[in-house]
C-alpha cells in the first residue's frame, strides 16, 4: 500500500497568499485562524495541484491574487514506501493558458493528470451535496469514479462533448423550422455507447460505496441512525437508445437533450426517510462525513494508495461523541497525510491530546503561515 505525501508547498499570489513556503509533515497537520485568514485557500491550493483546478472557483482569475496578474502553486509529492517523487507545478496568468507540468513536463492533456494524486476534500460548502441540486451529486461521483478509472473520465469528457453538441444541433432545428433525423442519429449512436459505460460503471461503484458508507456512518454516530445512498437513473427503466427515441418530441420541444446520464442523481436516506427533509444539521454533517470517508476508501482499495485526506472546519456542528469518533477513524492505518483546519488553536489541541500523534501546527493569519511547534 502507498501512501501519498505532500511535502512541500510553494505558493504565490494564490488568493490572499503573497508567498509562501510550507513543509508539511506525513501524518497529520493542523492550520488554525480566523475566518478569512487563509485556511480553506491554503487547502484549496493542495486540492488545485491534485485536480488542476480550484474547489471553490470554477473562474481561474478569481483565484489570483488581487491587483496580480499571475499565480504558481509548487508542490513536491512523496510516495512514502518508495520515496519516488512527483514535482507539480500549476501556473496561471491573465491572458495565457493554463499550465499543469508534471516533472519539468507539461501535460498536453490536464485529464491525464487526474487520479495521478489522489486526495479527498471535506468542506463546509459540501452541505449542498445534501440540500442542493442532483448537479452537484453528479460532481461528486463522476470526480471520485474519474481517480479510479481514467476510462471513465475520458468517456464522460466525450459524453458531455456529443450532448453539447446534440443540443446546439436541436437548437438549430428550431431556429430554422427543420429537422434531419439521419443527422440525429449520428449523434444517437455516439451517446448510446458512452452513456451505458458510464451508468454501468455507476451502478457498480454505487454499489461498492454503499456498504464503506454505512460503516463509516455507523462509527461516528455509534449506530444510532440507518442511511442510504441510491443511484436514480432513467436508464434503469430502460436502454439509452429506447430513451432518446421516446423523447424525441420532448427534446425537439426543449432544443435540448432532457434525459440521459447527465440527469442521474443519488438519493441520501436516513432511516428510511430523505436525508434533507428529516436530518438535523448533525445527521446531515456526520452523512456528508462518512460519504467522503466511504469515498476516500473506495479509492484506496481501487488504487492501493492512501490518498490526501482535507478537513475544512468539520467540528462545527458535531458534538463531542461524533467529533471523537470521527478522529478516532481518520488517526486508524487506513488513512494517510491528513490536513485539518479549524478556529480554535485550543479545541484541536484538547481533542488531539488523547492520541498519540505529533501534529505539525500552522498559524494563518492574513495568507501569512507560521509554524507553532516547530
Amino acid at each position: 500500500m502507498q501512501t501519498v505525501y505532500l511535502k512541500e508547498l510553494h505558493i504565490a499570489n494564490f488568493k490572499n497568499y503573497v508567498q509562501s513556503k510550507i513543509t508539511f509533515g506525513e501524518k497529520l497537520n493542523l492550520t488554525v485562524g480566523h475566518n478569512g485568514a487563509g485556511k480553506t485557500n491554503l487547502l484549496d491550493a493542495i486540492y488545485y495541484l491534485c485536480f488542476c483546478k480550484s474547489y471553490f472557483s470554477s473562474n481561474e482569475l478569481q483565484n489570483i491574487r488581487h491587483e496580480q496578474n499571475y499565480f504558481r502553486l509548487d508542490g513536491i509529492f512523496e510516495m512514502l514506501q518508495t520515496k519516488q517523487t512527483e514535482n507539480i507545478v500549476a501556473k496561471i496568468a491573465t491572458h495565457r493558458k493554463k499550465s499543469i507540468i508534471r516533472n519539468d513536463i507539461p501535460y498536453k492533456r490536464l485529464s491525464e493528470h487526474i487520479g495521478l494524486l489522489p486526495l479527498v476534500f471535506v468542506a463546509p460548502d459540501d452541505m449542498q451535496l445534501i440540500k442542493g441540486s442532483s448537479e452537484g451529486r453528479r460532481k461528486l461521483i463522476d470526480g471520485t469514479l474519474s481517480q479510479l478509472d481514467q476510462s471513465y473520465l475520458d468517456a464522460l469528457i466525450s459524453y458531455n462533448k456529443v450532448i453539447q453538441q446534440r443540443n446546439s444541433l436541436l437548437k438549430q432545428f428550431h431556429e430554422r423550422r427543420t429537422f434531419n433525423a439521419t443527422l440525429l442519429e449520428t449523434y444517437n449512436q455516439q451517446l448510446v455507447p458512452l452513456g451505458t459505460q458510464i451508468h454501468e460503471n455507476r451502478i457498480a461503484q454505487t454499489a461498492l460505496l454503499l456498504p464503506l458508507l454505512q460503516e463509516y456512518y455507523e462509527r461516528i454516530s455509534s449506530g444510532k441512525e440507518r442511511v442510504n445512498c441510491r443511484y436514480k437513473s432513467v436508464l434503469k427503466q430502460q436502454s439509452f437508445a429506447d430513451l432518446l427515441q421516446s423523447n424525441l418530441y420532448q427534446d425537439r420541444s426543449a432544443q435540448r437533450t432532457t434525459e440521459g446520464i447527465h440527469r442521474d442523481d443519488w438519493v441520501f436516506e436516513i432511516n428510511g426517510y430523505p436525508l434533507k427533509k428529516y436530518g438535523s444539521q448533525g445527521q446531515q454533517k456526520s452523512f456528508l462525513i462518512a460519504l467522503k470517508l466511504a469515498i476516500y476508501q473506495l479509492i484506496r482499495q481501487h488504487k492501493n494508495i492512501l490518498p490526501i485526506l482535507l478537513l475544512d472546519d468539520i467540528f462545527d456542528k458535531l458534538d463531542e461523541l461524533r467529533t471523537t469518533q470521527l478522529i478516532e477513524t481518520v488517526m486508524g492505518e487506513h488513512f494517510g497525510q491528513i490536513f485539518i483546519s479549524d478556529t480554535q488553536l485550543e479545541r484541536m489541541r484538547q481533542i488531539f491530546d488523547n492520541f498519540e500523534v505529533n501534529p505539525k501546527i500552522f498559524k494563518i493569519e492574513d495568507g501569512v503561515v507560521e509554524w507553532l511547534n516547530g
